[in-house]
This record gives C-alpha cells, structure tokens and sequence, in this order.
C-alpha cells in the first residue's frame, strides 16, 4: 500500500466472529461454532459470488466499525495499511478492480474496444482539449467508484451507487455553459466532474471533494458532511435519493430566469436591485436515470414544461435520460424509447449513449435548441450499460443471469472513447495508459487524505444548518389585545390582501404564485393585484408537485416567491416536494438558496367542502417555519417578519384559519375581532406571543389558556364561561415549531395558577405535543396543566362538531380545577 495510508488513523478492530456472533444473539462462549472467515465458501470462478461474499463479510465489519464501543475483548487498532491488508484478498475479487485493471491492459496494449460509429473528432467538432477533458472526467469518475469500492470493504465508505458505463456524461458538463443552472442525477458524476476542470479547476482538488463526499468528511463542500451528493460550482444544484425530484424545480428555473431579468430591469427603474444568478439566456440541464421517468416527479416536471411550452412561456429546459433499460432489477422493456419518449410533446434526440461522439452531438443539438427557442427538449442516451449494478446492495444474481451480468462489466464507454481520441490524432495509447494511472495515484491519494478527516459529530452542529439564521428585527410586542394600528378597522381577509401588496411594493423580486390567484384565489385574497402587479402574479395549473418545484425553481433563480395552497389538505398532494424544500438548506451546509413563503389556506373549522377543504392537521418540519396567526393585524405583523425572513433564505409557513378570514365578533355583534392595518415597522417576531386580558386580583392564582389561529377566539368565549374568568388569561402564540420565548417568559414569570394548551389540530398531529414536552423539559411547565386538541377523526361535511370546541377548552379547564 502506498505510505501516505500510515499517517492514517487508527479504528477499533473487533473480531468479527465476535460481532457477529452478537447480532445473531449468540452467546460469547458459542461463537467458536460460527464459521470462520476462511471457512466461508469461495467461488473463485465466479467473480459476482466473489462479491455477494465480500459483501457477507463487509456486513460484520461495517457494522462494527459504525457501532461497537471498545471492549476487553478488542485487539489493537489497525491502522489503513493493515486494513487494507486484511482486505486485500475480497479486494482484488471485487469486479470494479478487476475491470479496471483489464482496461489497464488494453490501453498498454493498444487494444481498446473498436469505435462504436463512424463518427470522428472532427466531423462533430469536438476539439482536442474538449475530448481530453472528457477523458479525464470520465476516468476520474471510474477511478473514484473503484476506490470508494475498496474503501467500503474496509468499513470506511458509506456511498456506494456506482456511475460505472455513464463516463461519457462528460459531454454534458462541458457543452453547457458555465452559468447554466445543472442537476445530475446520482450516477452522473462525470458531467460535473468535466464542468469543473473546464472551469480552471485542478483535478486532485475536484477528486478530494468527490472522496470526502463518499467517506463523509465534514470537510465535504457540497453537503458538509452530511450525504454524498455531485456538485461543485455555484450553478449545480443538489439532487436527493428521491427519484426525479430534481425535475419540477430545474423547470422553474428555466421559468424563472428570464422573469427575474424582467423583474430586475423594473426595479431599477425605481433604485432598487436585487441578484439574478443565470445568465438571461441560460438553459436548466436536469438529469434521471431511465427509471425515474416513471416517478410522479418527472411526470409532473415533463408536463409542466410542456404546458408552458403549449402558453408559449419562455422554459428552456433539457431534460436528460440515461438509458440502461434496467432500474435495479426490473427490467425496462423499451418503454422508454418505444412508449414514453413516444408521448412527448417536445423535441426528443435519441444519441447513443455509449459513444463519446454522438453524445457530443446530440448533447450539443439540444441544448443549442434549447436556448435558441426557449422552449423544453428532452434527450435520450441509449445502449447505456450498468456495469457494476446499481449499488453494492444490489444483488445481481438473484435478477440477472451470470452471462449478461459478465457481458454487462466488460461493456466500458470509456474504451472506445479512447480509441476514438487516439484516431483523431489527439493522444496516444501509451500517453492515456500514463494518465489513467496518475488519475489512479491521485484518487488513491485523494481517499487516503479525506478519510483521516473529521466527521460530523456535534447535534449542535446539524441543528443549526437546518435553516438560515434568523434576520433581527426590531419588534414591538403586545402583551394585551389593545389596538396599535391606523385606519379602519377590517375584517382578516382585506390586513391580509394589504399585506400581500406591502410585500410586493417592498421586495422587487417578490412573485406570488398559485392556482387561481390572477382572479382573487379561492379566498378572495389577492383581490385587484393582477392589475396592479401584473406578471408578479402567476397562475399555474392544479398540481401541488409543480407548483411548489417551480416556487423552489423561482427562489434558486433570485426571486422571492410566495406559493399558495389553495387548501391545506392539498400541500399533501406535493408533499415530497414540500420536503426537498425544507431539507434544502440542511443538506448544502447553506449553501443553496431556497427562501420563499408558502401560504397554506383552507385549514381548520368550517362547515363547507368536508375534510379536503377543512383539513386541520399540520406539517411542522424542520426547515419550515410555520405560525398560525388569528386576526388581521397580528397577520400583517407575522408576515413582515415571515418575508424578512424568506429573503434571507428561510422557508416560512403561514397557515391561514378559514373561519377567520370574515370573522367580525368575539360576542354577540361587537365588531371586536376587526382589526387596523399595523403602522410601517410594527413585526411580530417568531418568539412574540399577544396576552389577551388581564388580572384583576393579584392576590390570587393566574391561570392561562394557550392557543393559535382559531383556537384563540375559541379560548377567549370559553373563558368567558368560567366562574373564574378574571383570574385567566389567553396567549395567542402562533410560532408552532417551538416554544417561543415570549410563551416561556409569560408561564414562568405571570402564570401562578394552571396552564390549559388548546390545539386546533387533530390529537396525535398536533404541534402543542411537541412544545408541551419542550416545556415540561426545561422546568417551564407548571405542577397544574392539561392538553386539548381536535378529534383524532375527519371532518364531515356540513359540521363543525370534530373541531376543537369551547365545551373542550372548559373541560380541560375543569380537569385542573382552573374553572
């Protein structure tokens, strides 16, 4: 082994008969009857059983390297050296490396795989320094999947899925420009690896990255240390595990870019500026593999991008498939070429994939027509081979036969690619086979320095990434119901529409969009501002998937988008979504931009549309800000402080109550729930709460109902009904992911009596349980408490009786004895 591994650190070394001994359940003193390594059986001859029992062994030592604490019974710690040599044996069995020293071989030998077409270098215009490049990209990304091999049966790899027969994605990387917005799929390494060393970029720089993304180094500049994802530039946009959800936010970038252009010369006009990232005339590259196709995702992107196109809207998109014709094991059938590109309503090339030349070409036609026309193109890379499986847990031969599994390695894209290289006169045999070993040495080296880097370990550390940090603010906090406001008292729904309009005077870039919103939506809430604001307010057809991708698509490209739900129950139907924008700026260490508000409406009591349209359970993630607010001037105030903070780059929720939206009175016909439009700076901060009433006899206990959005106005008539109303006091708190600070301070320093907690929410999805154990943790939490929610049912139609009630508030209030 190399010297630079002796430097390495040193793991603890169980026995793994031992281990494994102990995930079976068996005793320390049975564990001579379980088989010893070198009893195992061994199937030498067949290179893909050789693997199935590297990947036996690597169960025990993996899981011992990840979970045992050291013991009387654990030998000294190896270092790298005596790891590998430990290992050297499974190693060398592993197809990976046996691949790639028989493609050592040819190079030396001049004996690379025939070109795969009649194409040259120079009849596709591909120069010398281009297709070098390509070369290189795609052995390093050959080179990286064979270390990360080895480096996981040692126990110090945690990434295993392998681009192994995709090397010549290259050309995609280096025919876009640098500035258009990119997301690869998993296996498409070689595309950004290229746009990297195109952009100036060394390539033991690019492979050390690659390296710590694959052993998780904290060091990893694309994810921090918290997955392995391809990226590398500004312009590269991460791609999670989720099959095709990269696809609806890449189509609004392609939406967004030329409208934040738009946006951006308007506000000039008024001396206001805001960043656009792209180029006005940049193209968004989006990559999947041929099975993501059938994902909902890409269904939804695909039809996305064609409506625009059918609008005319400005949307160069590529959409980019691989072609294996297999998803792990299911076979593909040809339904992607023979059925799904069929259905397109797009311009779609079919270039093969595993021809470096007609890639190029292909690769090269669409995308100039993309950008030429501004309209989406799809391309499709056939006769892709999956040469390794999809991962190391892919057990190939319980899917495939051991002839195609066999035929499948020895198809290497990169073989031919070189043949084509040197008959152009662009290289030679002799001058590749010397590049490819110093790529070798380099990933080796690469490896060897990202490992003995430190990994994530502090909670702290992956609590505080989960979102931006919060922008100060100067706030005034209420702690009585009194007014502070100017103007005629309104109804919620008209504070909220000013609000809305407030938002879109004051950030240039601010777009709201939705389904129905051009003509007020279904609340009436954006009344009169399509006039007013024209192509900041957009429509988009009913489906939550691409709605909430392009509102991510909108934020990637500078603007600040505020996305409505048209109902609550509706955020369900593009939930993932909803989810790959909370966990966005977790996963880029902050690095990627994905700030906007989502206005979820349609929530809570009412008596019309049943439980779609009244749907009271909420979505509390981290990554999302939610609050609930329940009267139009506490709304205003959220909201300013909400879109300050989605400016910065926050994700914020604001969930409105239906029932509130015209509400008039607390009792009788006294006009008291209208409120006044706050005065300019008034904000209501994520930890203020509002303290409805007062004490009027000290000397006696004060106790405290606790609620948001509906449940206030609830609280406040059931209040009304107890015998001990003067001594309680209601406090909105409509800051739902935690306990704010305002709640803590107001228990702890006005609270003597009992605190009753009244949630809208259904029981068992309500965000009071969370706060309450918050509390009760921190010593916060009085001796006397109780908890009341909804009922843990739907809401039928023409009914209110499953909502959280006055009659439930005053029962929990009995229960501690506060009435």
């Amino acid at each position: 082994m190399m010297s630079t591994f002796s430097a390495m650190h040193r793991l603890v070394q169980i026995r793994p008969k031992v281990v494994f001994g102990r995930l079976l359940g068996v005793s320390r003193e049975n564990c001579c009857r379980l088989p010893s390594k070198n009893a195992w059986p061994s199937y030498a001859n067949y290179t893909e059983h050789a693997a199935a029992e590297v990947r036996q062994i690597d169960f025990v030592n993996n899981w011992r390297s990840a979970n045992m604490a050291p013991e009387d019974d654990v030998a000294t710690q190896p270092t790298l050296d005596e790891k590998f040599d430990q290992r050297a044996e499974q190693i060398s069995k592993l197809p990976e490396v046996q691949e790639m020293k028989r493609f050592f071989a040819q190079l030396l030998s001049g004996e690379c795989d025939p070109t795969p077409s009649e194409l040259t270098c120079h009849s596709v215009g591909i120069s010398r320094d281009d297709c070098m490049t390509i070369l290189k990209a795609g052995l390093a990304t050959a080179m990286v999947h064979v270390e990360s091999m080895k480096y996981h049966t040692i126990g110090e790899c945690y990434y295993t899925i392998g681009p192994g027969g995709e090397e010549l994605q290259a050309c995609v990387g280096l025919v876009l420009n640098d500035g258009d917005p990119m997301a690869l799929h998993y296996r498409h390494t070689a595309a950004s690896i290229a746009r990297q060393l195109k952009q100036g970029r060394s390539l033991r720089s690019i492979l050390l990255d690659r390296a710590r993304g694959h052993v998780v180094s904290k060091h990893d500049p694309v994810t921090g240390g918290v997955h392995c994802s391809i990226g590398g530039t500004d312009a590269d946009f991460l791609v999670t595990s989720t099959l095709a959800s990269q696809g609806p936010p890449a189509v609004g970038r392609a939406m967004g870019v030329r409208l934040a252009h738009h946006l951006k010369k308007e506000a000039k006009k008024q001396h206001k500026d805001f960043d656009v990232p792209f180029a006005r005339d940049a193209v968004s590259y989006v990559s999947v593999g041929d099975g993501s196709v059938n994902n909902a995702h890409m269904l939804s992107a695909v039809n996305m991008a064609e409506y625009a196109s059918h609008r005319n809207f400005i949307c160069p998109v590529v959409f980019g498939v691989t072609d294996n014709d297999i998803c792990i094991s299911l076979r593909g059938y040809k339904y992607l070429t023979e059925v799904w590109a069929e259905k397109l309503q797009m311009p779609c090339f079919q270039v093969d994939g595993s021809d470096m030349l007609d890639t190029w070409r292909g690769i090269s036609t669409a995308v100039s027509l993309a950008r030429r026309s501004s309209k989406p193109v799809a391309i499709i890379y056939t006769n892709v081979p999956r040469r390794f499986g999809h991962a190391v847990s892919d057990q190939q031969e319980e899917h495939s036969t051991r002839e195609w599994i066999q035929e499948s390695r020895e198809r290497n894209p990169l073989s031919g690619a070189c043949r084509q290289a040197v008959e152009a006169g662009y290289t030679t045999f002799p001058e590749l086979a010397a590049l490819a070993r110093q790529v070798e040495q380099d990933t080796s080296a690469a490896f060897a320095s990202a490992v003995s880097e430190a990994k994530l370990s502090s909670r702290t550390e992956l609590l505080t990434r989960v979102s931006k940090p919060l922008v100060a603010m100067t706030t005034h906090t209420s702690t009585t119901d009194a007014d502070n406001g100017t103007g005629r008292s309104k109804v919620m729904r008209y504070n909220m529409t000013q609000a809305i309009e407030e938002t879109l005077r004051t950030y240039p870039n601010a777009v709201y969009i939705g389904e129905d919103v051009e003509h007020g939506g279904y609340y009436r809430i954006t009344n009169g501002l399509k006039r007013k604001f024209d192509a900041r307010i957009r429509d988009f057809p009913p489906d939550e998937t691409s709605l909430l991708g392009i509102a991510l698509g909108f934020a990637q490209c500078g603007l600040l988008p505020i996305v409505e739900m048209p109902y609550a129950k509706y955020l369900d139907c593009g939930y993932d979504i909803f989810e790959e924008i909370a966990i966005g700026n977790w996963l880029s260490n902050g690095r990627q931009h994905n700030g906007m508000m989502i206005r979820l409406q349609g929530f809570d009591k009412g008596v019309f549309g049943g439980n779609y349209h009244t749907h009271n359970a909420l979505h509390v993630i981290p990554g999302v800000d939610v609050m609930c607010h329940s009267n139009g001037s506490d709304y205003v105030r959220g909201w300013r402080f909400g879109m300050a903070q989605a400016n910065a780059g926050r994700v914020v929720m604001s969930v409105d109550s239906t029932d509130l939206l015209n509400q008039r009175h607390v009792f009788g016909k006294d006009d008291a729930w209208k409120r006044p439009y706050p005065l300019d700076g008034d904000v209501m901060a994520f930890d203020d709460i509002v303290q409805y009433g007062t004490v009027k006899d000290p000397t006696r206990l004060t106790h405290a109902i606790v609620s948001y959005g509906n449940g206030v106005l609830t609280a406040l008539r059931a209040r009304d009904r107890l015998q001990n109303a003067d001594n309680v006091v209601v406090l909105d708190s409509p800051y739902l992911n935690r306990a704010p600070t305002g709640l803590r301070d107001a228990i702890r320093e006005r609270i003597t009596g009992g605190v009753v907690f009244a949630d809208v929410c259904k029981q068992g999805q309500n965000p009071f349980g969370g706060i309450i154990t918050e509390l009760q943790a921190d010593g916060t939490l009085p001796p006397r408490w109780a908890h009341v929610a909804a009922l843990p049912t739907y809401n039928p139609l023409g009914s209110t009786i499953t909502f959280t009630s006055e009659q439930d508030i005053m029962d929990a209030c009995a229960r501690i004895d506060l009435t």
